[in-house]
């Protein structure tokens, strides 16, 4: 039974050996792990090419709807431009034409041809035509011809859609493509009716050709595979690329179905053997015309890319499958070369290594240890550390080994898994030395020289404290001393901070260059070091900023004496390469603990006191007073309460009357923006509109002012233009001409009654930004102005930049015209160079009738100011501009 027994228990015995002998082969490990890694392979790319196929379509039905979107949108822009021109002539003719009136006879002339040339030159599809028709479709006249060649559409569907009313004076226009007998080509037709009394009296069409919708698709369609038609109810006016009539059917029979939808989309099926015959499709119907769009391509040729990839993928998995089996087999050699590798690493790494087993005993050290300390091998491999500290005699090691042993490494491991101190040497070296805990027992300590790093980091500090440029102390130095200075001074003395801001130091750097600008710095900065005296302190805060300090009483006859020394220092002749050079100084002088006990008061109230001296006008000192924090204040409550005037509507828009000396009467009138303050009145613009610019709202500001100016010029009578002044930050923003082109499209005003002027100040600094601005709004008829035309630095050579159409003489020049003779002179030489650019000229502030004869004797165009009329409000306005001439038009 023993014997039995036994037996028993040595076969188990071997054959858990056994079992444990094949759990740790590796061999068996690297051929399951490989059969697995395959499998998941082959699986994982079974998977990503059907992901793949699903991306491939929904990639390209998420490009055709991007397509389809875009074209929607810009054809309905597209004809809405297109449409302008006819909606102003039909409503020209419906106004004009009084029911007694006979329609044909007001239509038939050669000054209403021109009027039809002119609303096609200013289309943006100027290769249009536009003709009107009779009621019984004879053409009556053409924008091209006059007098016009003899057609009659009676015969046209859109004609008789007109005719059989069907449609009225708010439907959409008729447009269908047809082939023209003028020029003998295809053509697409606009065409909407003219009513008088609700009946009609004729047809205006407009008429473009195809190939100006194709070339937009042309341009649209984002590759070669794709398909762009544009249809009607009655089929395909626009195509892209050519299509053979049966293909081009069918897609339309695919993407077209019975509900009235805008969009709606064909997904792809899955692969088959009809595949080539499945379409991707966009269908889009425009908002306000009776149009479709259709994008779409071919699921053969969607998945083009796809197939490509599959193959390609197929091959990399195979390819997978190769190297990891080639892998598998090498990766013990791998690891016999990385342990190789990893002694390599520590013998050559910079910092030294040092692992300790559970009992302390030192296992592994690198070279770099031996370098550092200049240790024999045999005095440290194998030994416990106690014993290391015990025995070794040089100092370097000894030092090391306390560190590690007294600060009781062992116990801070069984606290915190790592510990970090730094121990300096003797001879100056300075080492950090890390430790960390292993699993199991024992720790692993590095030790790194970082006797360089330490020097570096005391030079940064150094360097923290002063300034690159001109070696002075930076403005972190300064903070500091102004606080030690705080705590040190005298209860019965002040302490005087002084700011100085160099004035005009911009103009050296954009002149002469930043070189320039930074030799004029230093320079400036050593003659402030030099004139200081004991106890004084001076600093560069930045840019062309300085600071100083210094003690003094309640005389302040220390402080002016340091005011004169800092102006003796600027004032002085620098030479800087070659350029000699003064510059002057604003200064603003705060007393602690009198105008702040700490740092941060004092300092905010120095900057206030020298931009209080900077608003008078420079080259001044100002001692800071309570007022100019009020005044600070009093400025912060004022952008708070304009953010909310902005938004409760209490900006106003006012009126003043341009009056033209050609044809004795008003032109236009020049929209001005005033604020209504609840509690304080009237806040003038000369002090809310620098708010605005400063506080970032006068984009906000200007688009109020610009919608209320063109909805309130739309009501005016007969063609009075309004003139709306844009800011140069205005024109800073890429997209204010959609800002400007929408205004005119909510208010109905046409653009050529708009008119944008603008200061000098938007072209200072080459702005490409604004001048492309510019070239768009005149582009589409908006006229552009140059105000204050004279007093900038180079007005005349804007007027070489970009072809203004009006030109504002400011009114400084027309106050002394009766009476300098140099004033005179000035308005006549801008009048004639006006003249000589075909732009017209405006004198503002006209306030007597002399002015206004001598301006007529220089031929002058229009004026402006009190002699025509104040500001008007709304209804002032329309009162003047409907009511009997004013006093000047009747003189």
């Amino acid at each position: 039974m023993d014997s039995t027994t036994e037996i028993k228990r040595a076969a188990r015995a071997r054959l858990k050996s056994r079992y444990l002998i094949a759990l740790t082969d590796p061999t068996l490990w690297v051929i399951t792990y490989g059969a697995a890694l395959i499998a998941a392979i082959v699986i994982g790319a079974s998977l990503i090419v059907n992901d793949f196929r699903q991306r491939a379509i929904d990639r390209n039905e998420a490009e055709l709807d991007n397509v389809s979107r875009l074209l929607a949108q810009h054809f309905d822009r597209h004809f809405d431009e297109i449409s302008a021109a006819e909606h102003f002539v039909a409503a020209l003719v419906e106004r004009q034409v009084s029911p007694s009136s006979d329609y044909v006879s007001f239509v038939r002339t050669e000054q209403f041809q021109r009027l039809l040339r002119d609303q096609v030159s200013v289309s943006p599809d100027n290769s249009s035509r536009i003709s009107l028709f009779d009621r019984d479709g004879n053409l009556i006249v053409s924008s091209e011809d006059f007098p016009p060649p003899p057609v009659n559409i009676s015969d046209r569907n859109y004609f008789k859609l007109l005719k059989d009313g069907h449609v009225t004076a708010d439907s959409s226009p008729q447009i269908e493509l047809i082939d023209s007998r003028t020029h003998r080509e295809k053509r697409i037709v606009i065409a909407r009716g003219i009513l008088r009394d609700n009946q009609l009296i004729g047809v205006i069409a407009r008429t473009i050709p195809p190939s100006e919708l194709e070339r937009f698709l042309s341009s649209t369609a984002s590759n070669e595979r794709m398909t762009l038609l544009v249809s009607d109810t009655s089929g395909v006016i626009a195509r892209y690329p050519t299509l053979a009539i049966g293909r081009e059917q069918k897609l339309l029979e695919t993407s077209m179905g019975p509900s009235d939808v805008t969009t709606g989309k064909t997904s792809a099926g899955p692969p088959g053997p009809h595949a080539d015959n499945q379409n991707i499709v966009s269908v889009r119907r425009l908002t306000r015309y009776p149009i479709t769009v259709i994008a779409a391509t071919r699921l053969s040729s969607a998945l083009a890319s796809w197939r490509d990839e599959t193959r390609t993928l197929f091959l990399i998995a195979s390819l997978a499958a190769v190297v990891t089996g080639l892998m598998l087999i090498f990766v013990i050699r791998h690891l016999k070369e990385q342990t190789r590798r990893l002694d390599v690493a520590l013998s050559n790494m910079p910092q030294a290594l040092l692992l300790f087993d559970a009992s302390e005993r030192l296992i592994v050290r690198n070279k770099r240890y031996s370098q550092m300390f200049g240790s024999p091998e045999h005095l440290l491999i194998g030994r416990k550390l106690k014993d290391i500290v015990r025995d070794c005699g040089t100092e370097g090691i000894r030092a090391a080994a306390l560190s590690l042993y007294r600060d009781g490494v062992r116990e801070a491991l069984r606290l915190t898994s790592r510990t970090q101190r730094v121990l300096g040497l003797p001879d100056g070296r300075s080492f950090q030395i890390v430790s960390q805990a292993l699993n199991g027992g024992g720790w692993v300590s590095t030790i790194d020289d970082i006797t360089e790093r330490r020097r570096a980091e005391e030079l940064m500090i150094k360097l923290a404290q002063y300034d690159v440029l001109t070696g002075l102390p930076n403005r972190a130095a300064f903070l500091e001393h102004l606080r030690q200075a705080l705590l040190r001074s005298d209860k019965d003395g002040l302490l005087a901070v002084l700011f100085v801001d160099l004035d005009d130091f911009k103009t050296v750097n954009d002149t002469l260059g930043h070189r320039v600008g930074d030799q004029l710095l230093r320079a400036v900065a050593s003659r402030l070091k030099a004139c200081i005296q004991p106890g004084e302190f001076v600093a560069r805060l930045g840019g062309d900023e300085f600071a100083l300090t210094c003690a003094c009483d309640e005389s302040h006859s220390r402080v002016l004496d340091l005011i004169q020394r800092i102006y003796d220092a600027t004032r002085f002749n620098h030479d800087c390469l070659g350029h000699a050079l003064t510059i002057d100084a604003s200064v603003g002088i705060a007393m602690a603990p009198r105008d702040g006990e700490t740092a941060d008061a004092i300092i905010q109230s120095a900057d206030l006191a020298m931009y209080a001296a900077k608003a008078e006008g420079k080259k001044a000192y100002k001692f800071f007073t309570p007022a100019m924090e009020a005044r600070a204040r009093e400025r912060l409550l004022l952008e708070t309460e304009l953010r909310k005037a902005l938004a409760s509507g209490e900006i106003e828009t006012l009126f003043q009357p341009i009056y033209d000396l050609r044809v004795n009467r008003i032109v236009a009138c020049e929209a001005l923006a005033r604020w209504r303050h609840p509690a304080h009145g009237s806040v003038s613009p000369t002090t809310f509109i620098p708010i605005a610019e400063q506080a970032g709202l006068i984009g906000e500001l200007g688009d109020i002012v610009l919608r209320q100016a063109c909805r309130e010029a739309a009501s005016w009578p007969g063609d009075i233009s309004v003139a709306v002044n844009v800011s140069p930050l205005q024109l800073r923003n890429p997209v204010f001409s959609l800002k400007v082109v929408s205004a005119l499209h909510a208010t109905g005003l046409p653009a050529s009654r708009l008119e944008i002027e603008i200061t000098e100040a938007v072209l200072i600094g080459d702005d490409e930004l604004a001048l492309k601005i510019l070239h768009e709004l005149r582009a589409i008829g908006v006229k552009i102005a140059l105000d204050d035309f004279g007093i900038g630095y180079s007005s005349l050579s804007y007027l070489l930049r970009f072809p203004f159409d009006k030109i504002k003489i400011d009114k400084c020049f027309i106050e002394g015209l009766t009476s300098q003779d140099t004033s005179r002179g000035i308005v006549r030489g801008a009048i004639a160079i006006a003249s000589e650019l075909r732009m017209v000229v405006t004198a503002e502030g006209v306030e007597t009738e002399e002015q206004r004869s001598e301006l007529r004797k220089l031929n002058c165009d229009q004026i402006q100011g009190y002699l025509v009329a104040p500001a008007l409000t709304r209804d002032e306005a329309i009162r003047m501009l409907e009511g009997p001439p004013s006093r000047e038009a009747r003189s």
